[in-house]
This record gives C-alpha cells, sequence and structure tokens, in this order.
C-alpha cells in the first residue's frame, strides 16, 4: 500500500497522463510537499474539466479563464460543490494556474498538444528581463505579511508560560532562528550544536533545498537543557527532537499538523486569532531589520535564495514609523505647513 495521499485521488488517478506526470516529479527527487501541492492542484482542475465536460487535451483559452472564475469564487455557467466554492487568495490562484501551465508543458513536450492554454508571463526590463514585458492571467498581489505587536507579543508569551517545556522551546526556536514550520519540527537532535549555541537546518527540510546554520539565544539553550530531560522519558538519546505526548501516538515524532494546531490553541486563548506558526518568522526577520542588520545578512539568516523574497518580510509597524517621523521630519513638515494655520484662525 503507498504511504503518498496524493495517490489516491480519484481524479487524477483516472487520467492516466496526469498521473504519470505527477509520478514524474516524483522521480525527479521534488520535494514530497511540493509533489502533494501539484497532485492536489492538479486533481482539482481534473474535477473541473469533468464538471465542464470538456477534454483535458481540448482545452482552450475560453476554459481557462471560466477555471480562473472558479477560482474566484465565482459562477460559471456548471454546478461547483460547496468544498469548491469559495474564493481563493491570490496566490493560491496563481499556485493553481502554475499547476495546471506545468502540465501542459509536459503534454506539449510528449506531443500530446501543440499549445500550451495557459499564459506565461515574461519579465520586461523594469524587472530584469530584456524586451517588453508580458504580465500572466493573474496579476501579483503582494501584502506585507501580518506580525504581532507588543502587546500581541506578551499575551502570546503570558499563555505560553503554562505550557509544556516542548511547546515552550518550539515557540522559542521558531522566533529565534526564523524557522518556517516544516524546519521546526524536522530538527533533529543531532541538528543542535549547544557548545556554540548553533542550529542546522539541513537543505531536505527547507522550501529552497538549501542548508543554514544559524545562532540561538541563552533563553533558548536553557529550554533546551530542561527539554531534554522531558524528552528522555519519551524515546532514545538520538533522532527526532521533538516527540509526541499523547497516549495515542507517544514517543513518535511531531508533526507540523499538531504543531499547528498548538499555536493556533495558543493564538486562541492569548486572543491573537491572526497568530500563525509562520508569524514567528516574520516578527523575526522584522526585528532583525529593526536592529540594523544588512538585507543581505537577514536573506542568509532566512534562507531565502533572492532578496525580493527577504523584503515582503521587513516591514515597521505605523509605531515604528511614527517614532522615526517624529524624530527626524516632523519639524520640517510643520514649518512647511505653517502657514496652513492662518485659515483656521
Amino acid at each position: 500500500m503507498s504511504t503518498e495521499p496524493w495517490r489516491a485521488l480519484a481524479n487524477l488517478c483516472s487520467d492516466a497522463r496526469a498521473y504519470a506526470w505527477v509520478s514524474l516529479q516524483v522521480d525527479l527527487l521534488r520535494a514530497p510537499n511540493t509533489v502533494a501541492a501539484y497532485a492536489r492542484g492538479l486533481d482539482h482542475y481534473l474535477g473541473f474539466c469533468r464538471r465542464m465536460e470538456v477534454s483535458v487535451i481540448s482545452v482552450g483559452s475560453a476554459q481557462i479563464a471560466a477555471y480562473v472564475r472558479e477560482l474566484a469564487g465565482r459562477s460559471c455557467g456548471v454546478e461547483v460543490p460547496s468544498s469548491t466554492a469559495s474564493a481563493l487568495a491570490n496566490a493560491s490562484i496563481r499556485h493553481r494556474l502554475t499547476v495546471v501551465r506545468l502540465f501542459y508543458d509536459y503534454l506539449v513536450e510528449e506531443g500530446v498538444r501543440t499549445t500550451n492554454p495557459v499564459a506565461r508571463g515574461r519579465r520586461g526590463p523594469a524587472s530584469g528581463g530584456f524586451g517588453v514585458g508580458q504580465r500572466g492571467l493573474i496579476p501579483i498581489q503582494r501584502r506585507l505579511p501580518w506580525i504581532p505587536d507588543d502587546s500581541d507579543w506578551q499575551a502570546l508569551l503570558c499563555t505560553a508560560c503554562s505550557e509544556p517545556i516542548r511547546n515552550r522551546l518550539m515557540l522559542a526556536l521558531a522566533y529565534d532562528c526564523a524557522l518556517r514550520r516544516e524546519e521546526l519540527c524536522s530538527l533533529a537532535t543531532g541538528d543542535i550544536d549547544p557548545a556554540r549555541r548553533l542550529l542546522r537546518i539541513r537543505a531536505e527540510t527547507t522550501k529552497t533545498q538549501q542548508e543554514r546554520i544559524v545562532p540561538y539565544s541563552v533563553v533558548s539553550a536553557e529550554l533546551y537543557v530542561a527539554y531534554l530531560a522531558e524528552r528522555r522519558r519519551l524515546g532514545s538519546p538520538r533522532g527526532p527532537l521533538f516527540l509526541s505526548e499523547s497516549s495515542r501516538n507517544r514517543a513518535t515524532p511531531l508533526t507540523k499538523w499538531t504543531w499547528s494546531k498548538v499555536v493556533h490553541r495558543l493564538a486562541l486563548h492569548a486572543g491573537v486569532p491572526a497568530l500563525t506558526t509562520h508569524s514567528f518568522r516574520h516578527l523575526c526577520l522584522t526585528d532583525l531589520a529593526r536592529a540594523g542588520w544588512d538585507i543581505q545578512e537577514i536573506a542568509r539568516f532566512a534562507g531565502h535564495r533572492c532578496i525580493q523574497s527577504t523584503l515582503l518580510y521587513i516591514h515597521l509597524s505605523a509605531r515604528d514609523l511614527s517614532d522615526r517621523f517624529t524624530r527626524s521630519m516632523a519639524a520640517v513638515h510643520e514649518a512647511r505647513l505653517d502657514q496652513l494655520r492662518g485659515g483656521s484662525a
């Protein structure tokens, strides 16, 4: 029996070419999460084609446009299951279309089709490319990440103080080292160098497949020592760092889904419902920018391939901007606008 859940997706398994394409991604050593995302996206698209009663091979731009309309949560003239009727975020829509475009690239390479019905965006001179830029089907919308302010963070810390030592250590490392959820839950005992307080994030656990080594704080070091005493009662000295403490899965590696549930519960109890497992990473990178770190240094710390990715994480809160404005430009602006006071006297 296969351990890969995507092999049980009904629409995917009923299309030999689609199944072959996803299997090819496995053979090309794509990350398991990437393969699973490709499979789910393609399975959803195949379901759309089935409802539209159109052959996947004969799809044209009109059907792709109808698919975009459905992804945006708008009716396209066919009955849509309630599970697929809600609108997706801009990034999710673009991801679904990327999966479909890659699949049709494969069909073109195999000689099944002559053209790809999904338009491909091209970079212009302004973005570092050559010639005139061409926008893809869906324009990119970049939103600044949400981060907790000081009051949110204090509320979370107060709530977390009563948590088991494992959860407190995970929270500390998630913030300390700007770890993604997968990176945190995949840590092993051999990844930590307590003598030099360094943490190794292995390439196979990262989003970019790039290994990095980052420092962690004295607080995290103390929590780590305390947690090791608890961990010895659960499992062997070496192996996955974070183990389940539940009676059903006792001593098994903690999954990223369990960690998400822990953070969600903490967020609700602390009155910060917007908090997610990624919020710790957002806050850490923003704090590094506030501390005056160079953008290149932050990118290396975060494990980003390009600085553009780092810029999405680095932003200053309205209070930071207000303080900076007060210290630097307030007097200048007041002098420039001083004459306006005459009209209100």
